[in-house]
Parts: C-alpha cells; sequence; structure tokens
C-alpha cells in the first residue's frame, strides 16, 4: 500500500462514520440526546471542519479525506447545511441542531456523501485488491463463499447452508 493510500485511509476512518451518523437520526437521538453516551456533534464539527477535512474549503482535503470531486461538492453542501443549523442553535446543544429547520437537509446531504464515499471506498477496495478477489454479488448464491460458488463448509455437494446464510434467507417479509 502507498503512503497516499495511507494518509486517505487513515483520514477516512474518522470522516465516513461521522457522515454516515449525520445521515441516521435514529442514532442521532439515541447517542448525541444520551449524556452518558461518548459522542455528539462536538466531535463531528471537530472531525469535519477542524481534524480530519475543512467542510467550509473541502477542496484542498481531496487526495486527503476526500477521494473525488463529487465528493468535495457535497462535503462543501454539508458544511454549508452544517453552518445554517449552527445558526439556528444558540446555545450550541445537540437537542437545538436536531430542531433546527435546517437538520432535514444535513440529513439529505450526509446521506447523499455517505453513499458517494462508500461506493468510492468499495471501488478502492476492489482496485488494491484486484477484481479477481471481490465477488460478484449475482454470482454468490445462498450458502456459498467467493467467487467459486463453493457451499460454506467446503463441501460442494451439501444442500445445507451456514446457520448465518439460512437464517437471512428464511424471514419473512412484511
Amino acid at each position: 500500500m502507498s503512503d497516499a493510500t495511507r494518509v486517505i485511509a487513515n483520514h477516512r476512518v474518522h470522516v465516513v462514520p461521522v457522515v454516515l451518523a449525520l445521515a441516521n437520526p435514529p442514532w442521532q437521538r439515541d447517542v448525541w440526546l444520551d449524556p452518558s453516551a461518548f459522542e455528539g456533534l462536538a466531535h463531528v464539527f471537530h472531525t469535519l471542519f477542524d481534524d480530519f477535512c475543512d467542510a467550509d474549503e473541502p477542496e484542498r482535503y481531496l487526495g486527503i479525506s476526500l477521494r473525488s470531486d463529487e465528493e468535495v461538492g457535497l462535503m462543501r453542501e454539508l458544511g454549508a447545511a452544517l453552518n445554517a443549523a449552527a445558526a439556528e442553535a444558540p446555545h450550541d446543544t445537540d437537542a437545538e441542531y436536531l430542531r433546527a429547520s435546517a437538520w432535514p437537509e444535513v440529513v439529505a446531504i450526509a446521506g447523499r456523501l455517505a453513499q458517494v464515499m462508500v461506493t468510492n471506498d468499495l471501488r478502492e477496495l476492489a482496485a488494491l485488491l484486484g477484481d479477481a478477489a471481490v465477488p460478484d454479488p449475482c454470482q454468490i448464491g445462498r450458502g456459498t463463499t467467493g467467487n467459486s460458488g463453493e457451499q460454506a463448509g467446503g463441501d460442494s455437494g451439501s444442500d445445507t447452508a451456514s446457520p448465518q446464510a439460512g437464517s437471512a434467507n428464511s424471514r419473512k417479509r412484511p
């Protein structure tokens, strides 16, 4: 792995989870509004504006914590939305942010950015591992592993899938 790849991985391991949290209102209510929880919006702001990115001027983080121009543009939009929510939170509390009229826009932009970031990370992972190491999801059947189509457990003639695969596939849909 190159030094540049290490730098971006070391930054993204902080940025991606914060963006995912911003896209997840149940997480925000359950964690950020719990006074005993370890994480809150202060962590989000430090990560996105101070420590691992600059959501006000994200262009300089292209190749450091952001992989593409699309990520840069969405990060800029996210920064603007977070700043708009901050303007509605005079006491700077997490509860005020979540009640701000700008907050749904924060969640929407974060959701789009999270999708782009995860997609870009998966593409990078595929490139690092080589296409042969990344299974084609259309070719993986119940109880199989990898691209070979072998049954889980190594017995290619067995009709029994692993307990995890069987229970996941046997759930009834609502």
